[in-house]
């Protein structure tokens, strides 16, 4: 049995938002107005259970839309209130009221309908490959949180989504996946914002290469931190949710897609910490799969390989082509352009990874319900499992 505790409206949130995808079998969207109908639901208090506040408020969610044959688009409960878009099933309906409802959604026709109107977060958001993803998925109808360090980055990202669309599809947010506080902190505006959220990408990483015989410790557990320690907490607090808001229904498949590496697949020379965050991750992404599949929750992991069009590599200062090419690391390159084809050469397609190739990946781990706990390759046959 699930009990409410002290953290009470952010955790009547997701329950509500689940609640309204069992009413309607449908997502919501935030949508504001002083003309949407609005439901008072008895208070809850810290200790009573979960499962029994749903059943009350499913009784009286049903009795409310069967007589006004309109889906309350406000939800209060004793001065706590969630707003939620219209649901498609009551568009006519919510016309004849004078309210503006929300667009039915036409039937998938492509893999990327998987997403549409799904509200995702992604940590390290702000740029490189987060920022790709970010991009993607807000071009295929997503509502996107940009979690970053980077804040102003984030933030930056964000207007210039929304100032293109017309609308908010995203929003930024400032977080330290290392820290706990700072990732609670995340999770609680993302309950008050939008009740919860149906795809969580850990994606913020770092690298710090070196020679086990030379690397500092504190070079090593930065990275360690980072890429291993930081994919742990997120998973901590955003399960906490997706679990929340799987109660009403039992039915709400939700995803955490962990950015791991192909390092995470084969070790890595002189870049030991990274390769052994990396396999560390798919040792959690295994492990948390086993325990959260009772939630519906889904958790894989993504393996890319060198996304050498990234600032990582293709930095013109700082970049590992850069750096390679000063350190002589590949025999007889001569420019930076040397160094490039030298590792294109290693992957079997000839080039390396792009966002496009890791966002189909997403957009399969989403769609398949049959599966988690897998670590899938995109790394142009660089690297093959067994």
């Amino acid at each position: 049995m699930t009990t409410f505790t002290s953290n009470l409206a952010n955790e009547i949130a997701p329950v509500l938002r689940g609640l309204t995808f069992d009413g309607q079998k449908g997502l919501f969207v935030h949508q504001t107005s002083d003309k949407q109908p609005s439901l008072l639901l008895p208070a809850v208090r810290e200790g009573d259970s979960v499962e029994e506040a749903c059943a009350l408020w499913k009784r009286l969610l049903s009795a409310y839309t069967d007589e006004r044959q309109l889906y309350p688009a406000v939800i209060g409960i004793d001065g706590l209130s969630v707003q939620y878009g219209l649901g498609t099933n009551y568009d006519e309906a919510a016309r004849a009221e004078g309210v503006s409802a929300l667009p039915t959604l036409a039937p998938s026709e492509s893999r990327s309908d998987v997403v549409r109107d799904k509200i995702a977060l992604v940590t390290g958001g702000a740029q490189g490959f987060g920022e790709g993803m970010v991009r993607s998925l807000v071009e295929m109808g997503a509502f996107v949180y940009i979690a970053d360090m980077n804040a102003e980055g984030a933030k930056k990202l964000a207007d210039e989504l929304n100032y293109e669309a017309c609308i908010t599809v995203a929003k930024p947010l400032a977080v330290n996946v290392t820290d706990e506080t700072s990732v609670a902190q995340m999770m609680d505006e993302v309950a008050r914002q939008t009740g919860s959220m149906d795809l969580f990408i850990s994606n913020a990483g770092v690298l710090r290469a070196g020679s086990v015989k030379s690397m500092q410790l504190k070079d090593f557990q930065f990275v360690t931190n980072v890429d291993y320690t930081g994919f742990f907490i997120c998973t901590k607090f955003a399960s906490r949710q997706m679990a929340l808001q799987n109660l009403p229904s039992l039915s709400y498949y939700t995803d955490i897609i962990a950015i791991s590496s192909k390092s995470g697949l084969q070790g890595s020379n002189k870049n030991g910490a990274y390769a052994g965050a990396k396999f560390g991750t798919i040792g959690l992404t295994q492990s948390f799969a086993l325990e959260l599949v009772e939630d519906n929750i889904k958790v894989n992991a993504i393996c890319p390989g060198n996304f050498l069009d990234g600032p990582l590599w293709s930095d013109p200062e700082k970049g590992l082509f850069v750096q390679y090419l000063n350190a002589g690391k590949v025999p007889g390159a001569k420019t930076v352009a040397d160094v490039r084809r030298f590792y294109e050469s290693k992957v079997p397609m000839n080039r390396g990874c792009r966002t496009a190739d890791v966002m189909k990946a997403i957009l399969y781990i989403v769609e398949q319900t049959y599966e988690t706990g897998q670590a899938v390759p995109v790394t142009g046959g660089q690297v093959m499992l067994n």
